[in-house]
């Protein structure tokens, strides 16, 4: 049979519905159809992670990247001493959605690609303005970098564009042991003094020394702070294992989550996540801890010891950041794409009835 006959003979074979290959064809159109809308649809449809929770893994000199709603491992975002990466101490996200990141082996701020985790450059090159030992860092109202320089015990501004040096900012108040220096929403700079075990608190603009918010004998080598939701000031007191919580005008403090409760031992820095609730890297245990954002209550190990390789739980910090897809769902994508072609391509020969 010549090829010019099958061609005219094909489309009345396949639309007899007498014929066993109408049926099938016209399953295959409905079914592959349907499931082709239906995987399209439902990864469209699939809410991308809101966000997900970054850990520090001290002694890996790298940072992992964990599940924001179950702490589960996903995958580690900057690989172990990328960049020149040693010892990270502290990071942001900045205005531009890249991570800062405290590199205290190498006294910088190195930057990397918010997304994919991937080196950019050396934000704040080593020793630059006479940083030593880089413990925490934030983006100021202004968009510029401070960063707590612990081995020289000042707060040093940086351009947030380029990272060039700009000035010692903070200044008085007996600062000795700056950690991670943070602004509230009255614009004001709060900085941890660990040494001296007190919370100063600077003029947002001048960097003027203003009062000390607390010094009251419950605070032992305070660490990382944050600011809540109720707009109090909670604080890591690393050296007794226990979370405090200030008000940020007058001072007035208390325990949120008492000494060692849920094995807290080594507080590092708290923050809120997006539910509400209260996360704590647990340095000694190397644990990433929960607690109820309203009571302080522990509620459960949100990431375990060695999740992922974790090693020396670090500073922990939520970040928008979507995980690449897997290469098995891109190649699904793919087949399903190819099924759908196929089909439209016989629904050209084939005329199915309703139902179909």
């Amino acid at each position: 049979m010549s090829q010019k006959l099958i061609k005219a003979t094909l489309p009345e074979v396949i639309n007899d519905p007498k014929h066993w290959s109408f049926h099938m064809i016209c399953h295959f159109c409905k079914f592959s159809l349907a499931l082709t809308a239906f995987s399209i649809f439902g990864i469209a449809a699939s809410p991308a992670q809101a966000e997900n929770l970054l850990v520090g893994s001290t002694n890996n000199n790298a940072i992992d990247l964990y599940n924001g709603n179950n702490g589960a491992f996903i995958e580690t975002f900057v690989t172990p001493g990328s960049g020149g990466l040693s010892i990270p101490t502290g990071f942001t996200i900045g205005p531009n959605g890249n991570l800062y990141v405290n590199s205290l082996g190498t006294s910088s701020v190195i930057e990397y690609n918010g997304q994919t985790g991937q080196f950019l450059r050396d934000f704040v090159t080593p020793s630059s303005g006479g940083l030593v030992d880089p413990l925490g860092l934030s983006f100021g109202p202004d968009g510029n970098l401070y960063v707590a320089s612990g081995g020289s015990n000042q707060i040093l501004r940086y351009d947030g564009s380029t990272g060039a040096f700009i000035d010692s900012f903070a200044k008085g108040g007996k600062l000795s042991g700056p950690y991670d220096p943070i602004f509230g929403s009255n614009g004001n700079l709060y900085v941890s003094s660990a040494d001296n075990n007190e919370i100063l608190r600077y003029d947002g603009s001048t960097g003027a020394f203003i009062s000390t918010l607390a010094n009251n004998g419950q605070l032992n080598m305070p660490a990382g702070m944050f600011f809540g939701t109720d707009g109090n000031l909670y604080v890591s007191n690393f050296g007794a294992n226990d979370i405090l919580s200030y008000n940020s005008n007058t001072g007035v403090g208390s325990v949120f989550v008492s000494q060692g409760n849920g094995g807290l031992n080594g507080p590092v820095n708290p923050v809120f996540g997006p539910d509400g609730n209260l996360y704590i890297g647990s340095q000694a245990n190397n644990n990433v801890l929960q607690y109820n954002g309203q009571t302080g209550t522990f509620i459960n190990t949100f990431v375990r010891a060695g999740s992922g390789g974790l090693d020396g739980t670090g500073y922990v910090a939520f970040a928008n950041i979507t995980p690449v897809p897997e290469p098995s769902l891109t190649l699904g994508i793919l087949a399903f794409g190819s099924v759908l072609g196929a089909s439209l391509t016989l629904k050209r020969f084939v005329k199915c009835p309703t139902g179909y």
